[in-house]
């Protein structure tokens, strides 16, 4: 902006130039305050839609929860006493009643030593002293901590894990250290028991279950070796072959019965009894208790809640910063904004339009508009509807899928899967990798055949069998199964295997299903004994047709090639080959409005298109500020100079006239 500065003259008319450019410059800046005026209204528009970027993201975020089926098809499950029992369910749990008693809980094998009179002083010599620590089941007569002759240990297989100690840590509190460093599933710890030799070693197993029963052999130092060793069948022997621990606590199983069903497992989280329910067991029950198992509709009608809330925020949102005030005859910032209006019309069609599912309205569970724009619930319709379509309901909102078959479970979709309805067929189950051998096996199990070497799904192990004489061909099926499951490279890679007889020989599958799914016993003096000249198949993949083109097998698992399904991804559990019915998946609102959303939000999205075109404007705008502000400065120079020269003439002027007068006067005299 131009500014005013003071002028002297060595001559002067008494004119006021200062006042009169100022004067003539504030007409002249009557443009630029027009700007300024045009950028204030850019600047307000630009803020109203940055509180419309906050309500879309906003509204963003709870659409893409409600866009995941989970968040409707919640599924709870209820003790009748959750101290002694409580229990988690997952959405695949089925609807019922179960029957529930705790008779023992699982625990962990505790192992005292005998008490020292210090934690730092040296036992033994030093010398080097391996430990051997063994995992297996005992079963003998405990007394006192001790067990008695007869007692007898079963190797769980899983190896052999060893300890080294030495002078450098012989001591109660070096043996203490070693065993926690060395990680072999034994946690040892110090307490006092405030006798004369206070101190004594507690060797506790990490894992639940009557299989996590210690065997603890040494060699090396005698003392070492007759404070440690502890083996179970030794009787009343003492040393470095004897029984010299005391047993505090013994290693249990949990045992329970479900629906009058005797089961024992190995911890008190079991999650493989009741499909989808994970039970948690806390005391033993003194009588039955009731579990539960229930759709959560209260998590339904939240999430439907949820739903009506966060598009009623948005659109008064919207209405407030666009509509006109009848009231104060004054408009809203972004009044007649025509990208308001086309987001304003473009939700309501959107919730407008019928879905594809078994519910395709809003209206259909009680959700429907207000006069003023906004959703209501009607809560007595949206629970009738909970109650008779339950399962329904996701699928107005989630993006989620609905196999005809029992058989067929529908498991995910593609950023390209279309909503529709497709046809499937099968034409080849998936099956699982087996080997199964060629004779019944010897049921004696000795140094001689006790040895396996296999190979499961690609991953190399090797077992040793229980010596003994086994009753029948499945007891010894069993012990091979229980060793390949406890085996730690098995299990670690997420493999198990189940063994079976077929015809009195002996028959392990893979747990998995598909072309990677494989079982080859390759060696180990057991082989032929268990085996004989054994089968080996190796599983297929399941194959067949979505929407009529070939889809892509992977076990059980077809996943769809055909452009409108492309992505769509289901499960086969077993069933016919041929026709399987169909496979219908939905986009329902929630995940439709949560794409939109995203659009909008997009750099390239109608909100961000608006507001680049605003800060356009105001850079305009600031440019041609910039030349007006020049110009006024020549402006106002100008004028300046102008009358300047004026008030100069003027004085000039006047200069004259007082001569003239003065020399008139002296004429007339």
């Amino acid at each position: 902006m131009a500014t005013t500065t003071a002028v002297s003259s060595a001559v002067s008319s008494g004119l006021d130039v200062n006042a009169l450019v100022s004067q003539l410059m504030t007409v002249e800046q009557q443009p630029i305050a027009k700007l300024d005026k045009q950028e204030a209204s850019y600047q307000a528009k630009l803020s109203a839609f940055g509180s419309i970027k906050g309500a879309v993201a906003s509204f963003q975020s709870t659409m893409r929860a409600l866009s995941n089926a989970s968040s409707f098809q919640t599924v709870t499950a209820t003790s009748s006493d959750s101290s002694m029992v409580s229990a988690t369910a997952l959405t695949s749990a089925l609807p019922g009643n179960y029957s529930l008693e705790v008779t023992s809980l699982a625990q962990s094998q505790k192992l005292v030593a005998a008490g020292q009179a210090s934690v730092g002083t040296a036992i033994g010599t030093g010398a080097t002293t391996t430990l051997s620590f063994d995992f297996g089941t005992i079963a003998g007569t405990l007394t006192n901590g001790k067990y008695a002759a007869g007692a007898t240990f079963n190797t769980a297989g899983g190896g052999v894990k060893t300890v080294t100690l030495d002078s450098s840590n012989n001591s109660l509190q070096g043996m203490r250290d070693a065993i926690n460093a060395a990680g072999i599933g034994v946690t040892a710890s110090i307490i006092n028991d405030g006798s004369a030799s206070p101190y004594r070693l507690v060797l506790s197993s990490n894992n639940m279950g009557a299989a996590n029963s210690l065997k603890i052999s040494a060699t090396g130092d005698a003392t070492v070796s007759g404070l440690l060793v502890n083996d179970p069948t030794a009787g009343a022997t003492t040393g470095a072959l004897g029984q010299n621990l005391s047993e505090s606590v013994s290693a249990l199983n949990a045992n329970l019965k479900v629906n009058g069903i005797a089961i024992s497992k190995t911890s008190n989280t079991v999650s493989d009894v009741i499909s989808g329910v994970t039970l948690n067991l806390a005391k033993l029950t003194t009588v039955p208790i009731t579990l539960t198992v229930a759709q959560g509709t209260a998590a339904a009608g939240k999430a439907v809640n949820d739903f009506v809330a966060s598009y009623n925020e948005l659109s008064k949102t919207l209405t407030e910063l666009s509509s006109y005030n009848a009231a104060t005859k004054k408009g809203a910032t972004l009044q007649g904004d025509a990208t308001i209006r086309n987001l304003q019309a473009k939700l309501r069609d959107m919730l407008n339009t019928t879905g594809t599912g078994a519910l395709t309205s809003l209206s259909q569970i009680g959700v429907t508009f207000q006069r003023d724009g906004s959703l209501a619930v009607d809560s007595s319709k949206l629970n009738s509807a909970m109650q008779s379509n339950f399962s329904d309901i996701a699928g107005l909102f989630a993006a989620t899928g609905k196999a005809s078959d029992s058989l067929v479970t529908y498991n995910a979709s593609g950023t390209q899967t279309k909503p529709g309805s497709y046809a499937l067929s099968v034409t080849q189950l998936a099956t699982q990798g087996n080997e199964t051998g060629t004779a019944a096996p010897s049921l004696t199990i000795d140094a001689t055949n006790d040895t396996l070497v296999m190979n499961i799904n690609g991953t190399n192990t090797t077992i040793t069998l229980t010596s003994k004489t086994y009753a029948s061909a499945l007891e010894l099926a069993t012990e091979l199964q229980s060793k390949l499951n406890s085996a730690t490279v098995l299990s670690g890679a997420g493999i198990s295997v189940s063994a079976t007889l077929n015809a009195g020989k002996i028959s392990v599958s893979s747990n998995s299903y598909g072309a990677t799914s494989s079982v080859v016993a390759t060696s180990g003096n057991g082989l032929s004994n268990i085996f004989g000249t054994a089968i080996s198949t190796t599983g297929v993949d399941a194959a067949g047709t979505i929407n009529g083109v070939n889809a892509s097998g992977s076990g059980q698992t077809l996943i769809a090639a055909d452009s409108e399904a492309l992505g769509l991804s289901v499960l086969i559990n077993g069933g016919a080959l041929g026709s399987r019915g169909t496979v219908s998946y939905t986009q329902g609102y929630a995940y439709t409005l949560n794409n939109f959303a995203t659009s909008v939000l997009a750099s390239d999205g109608s909100l961000s298109s608006s507001t680049d075109e605003l800060n356009s404007s105001i850079k305009s705008l600031a440019t041609r500020r910039t030349a007006l502000q020049h110009r006024l400065v020549g402006i106002e120079a100008r004028y300046r100079a102008q009358f300047t020269a004026l008030d100069q003439m003027l004085a000039s002027m006047n200069t004259t006239s007082t001569f003239l007068t003065q020399q008139l006067a002296g004429m007339a005299k």
